[in-house]
């Protein structure tokens, strides 16, 4: 996940406006499709004052993440890089049928999960009382600092999915055990174990929504289960 990048092409200076024919004017189906089914968490954003764009990469992204989040200027740029990316269409075929708008949303609310701990100053950073895991002995500079960048990232990847599955709590309770389990299967595909995506640790906790507790805020209700799993990542 990169932390700044070029502004390619801002979409959305009102995201209440983000399902008009004028903004879809230039946009593929594809990009159309998610940014529809982001809406509610975008929207939800901006009400809640927190400076969100959207950028859609105009040229083709093969390897790029279908979805991403970048900090810019003190904003937070979802970035959408779904032209001549494979992964594009077949993250679209693995949304979970009759569930992929809130699927979209939780994709959303991950990413905004990110957005907050930028916002906060407290990106890759432990909450008090932590310390990180000391590195293994016997490895290269280079790979050092490889082992604190995959175990940072993984923090916060954590963090952005408990973040998501608040979200998906609070909106969308009925859903919430389809919506986890089809969670589950994503972070299980092509899994490497204490690899930057292995956040699965933080989903089993939060198997059961009540563990995500009633706080009205979804990023204050993803704060204790992630010190929870925190306890034993960096044990």
């Amino acid at each position: 996940m990169k932390k700044s990048f070029a502004a390619l092409a801002a979409l959305a200076a009102a995201l209440s406006a983000l399902s008009t024919s004028a903004l879809a004017a230039g946009l593929t189906p594809l990009e159309q499709r998610w940014i529809a089914g982001m809406t509610p968490v975008l929207q939800h954003a901006r009400t809640a004052g927190m400076p969100v764009d959207i950028v859609v990469q105009p040229q083709e992204a093969p390897e790029a993440a279908p979805l991403a989040l970048g900090f810019k200027d003190g904003r937070c740029k979802f970035v959408l890089s779904l032209r001549g990316n494979p992964e594009g269409d077949a993250t679209t075929q693995r949304l979970p049928a009759g569930l992929e708008d809130s699927a979209l949303e939780l994709m959303a609310a991950h990413e905004l999960g990110h957005c907050r701990r930028y916002l906060e100053g407290a990106w890759f950073n432990l909450p008090a009382g932590f310390s990180a895991t000391p590195v293994p002995e016997g490895l290269s500079p280079d790979l050092q600092r490889a082992y604190v960048s995959m175990k940072s990232v993984r923090r916060e990847e954590g963090y952005g999915d408990l973040v998501a599955l608040g979200w998906t709590a609070q909106r969308h309770p009925d859903q919430y055990a389809a919506l986890h389990a089809w969670l589950m299967q994503e972070r299980s595909r092509d899994l490497l174990p204490g690899s930057h995506h292995d956040t699965l640790a933080w989903i089993k906790l939060a198997r059961d929504p009540k563990a995500l507790g009633s706080a009205p805020s979804m990023f204050d209700a993803a704060l204790p289960v992630w010190q929870s799993g925190l306890n034993v990542d960096e044990d």
